[in-house]
């Protein structure tokens, strides 16, 4: 996912809306007590010891500043646990779909998988190391939508033409049989546009990522046509999936998989105490509205890191925009390429996955 400085974040203006104010001290005794809920506290000591020290001990990852992504802010302290001194959350205003992990300017990232396919496509340096997490995106449409294929022929709002959102929603209208280049009227506006622009019935539908499915439910705007959470065949594969900088990982390896540990850690912690983990993303600045994000923590399923094949969601992505010619590359050399999941496997059975 693209960053983008948190000033454009369509929840910004609105209440932040926290049982309490915390220090700097309190959000660390806050992610503790999280890995001690978790029963991570003994396991840290015993690997830290295990392995050798990080190859760098700077780590940036991305600011963008949308709640599914909750793992790798979460994780900062338990980075820091791993031997990162510098843990850095650089924000940017970045175009639209940029990946900044293949651009250099972030050394990992929780990024769509739908996307990273097509970015895979195009050459990006990045290499796949984990599934995280299931489900945060969410379709809207009006009262002329009442699924997928009730799409063609209407308006979309997206914010970019080969973004996120006009990537996946191309997949996903590409596996009902429709083809996104000649059947959907795309129209381009930022989220915030979007949204108002379906509330006004100026467009048919939006595809939303966390806070915005949150307001769009809140405000009683249109209909949920799809949750990629719980209906099939979305609920079924990653939404999200931790990429390193190819670079990065390859010079680094003791570090990334010390950094891959720490954010798998932080998703558990994201399942298990999704009340302290949506506050901690307030107190940081990650999040501005506490209900929205902790509607988003409990929804969002953080635990599915330990399920599901990640190449089959790579499969299942590449093959839909493969069909309606969206990427050249065949889904079996963008997972040779593109993937690299010894450490994702060394850290299931360390973490008695």
């Amino acid at each position: 996912m693209n960053s983008v400085n948190r000033l454009n974040d369509p929840t910004r203006g609105m209440e932040v809306q926290t049982p309490h104010h915390c220090g700097r001290r309190d959000f660390v005794k806050g992610v503790a007590a999280l890995a001690g809920a978790a029963g991570l506290s003994a396991f840290d000591a015993r690997s830290a010891g295990a392995e050798p020290p990080p190859e760098i001990t700077r780590i940036r990852l991305d600011a963008f500043p949308i709640t599914c992504i909750a793992p790798q802010y979460v994780a900062e302290e338990l980075l820091k646990a791993e031997g990162f001194t510098d843990v850095q959350y650089p924000a940017f205003d970045g175009s639209v779909g940029e990946n900044v992990v293949g651009a250099g300017k972030v050394d990992m990232d929780l990024y769509a998988a739908a996307p990273l396919v097509a970015s895979l496509d195009a050459g990006a340096p990045v290499l796949i190391l984990a599934g995280v997490h299931l489900g945060c995106y969410e379709l809207f449409g009006n009262e002329r939508v009442r699924a997928i294929r009730d799409l063609k022929g209407r308006t979309v709002a997206i914010e970019a033409f080969g973004g996120p959102k006009h990537v996946l929603l191309s997949s996903m209208v590409a596996y009902v049989g429709l083809d996104p280049r000649r059947d959907i009227n795309w129209v381009v506006h930022s989220s915030a546009e979007g949204m108002t622009l379906l509330a006004e019935g100026k467009v048919d539908a939006f595809l939303g990522f966390p806070p915005e499915p949150q307001e769009l439910r809140a405000k009683k705007v249109g209909r949920v046509i799809v949750n990629t959470a719980t209906d099939k065949p979305w609920s079924q594969y990653y939404c999200c999936m931790l990429i390193a900088n190819r670079d990065f990982a390859q010079k680094h390896p003791v570090a990334t998989k010390r950094a891959v540990r720490a954010v798998l850690k932080a998703a558990d912690l994201c399942a298990q105490q999704p009340e302290r983990a949506a506050r901690l993303l307030i107190e940081k600045g990650f999040a501005q509205n506490y209900e929205f994000t902790l509607q988003t923590l409990k929804e969002v399923r953080y635990d599915a890191w330990r399920e599901y094949d990640p190449n089959n969601t790579i499969r299942f992505h590449a093959l839909r925009l493969h069909e309606v010619g969206m990427i050249k590359t065949s889904p079996q050399k963008l997972i040779a390429q593109g993937t690299d999941w010894r450490f994702l496997n060394e850290l299931k059975r360390e973490l008695k996955a």
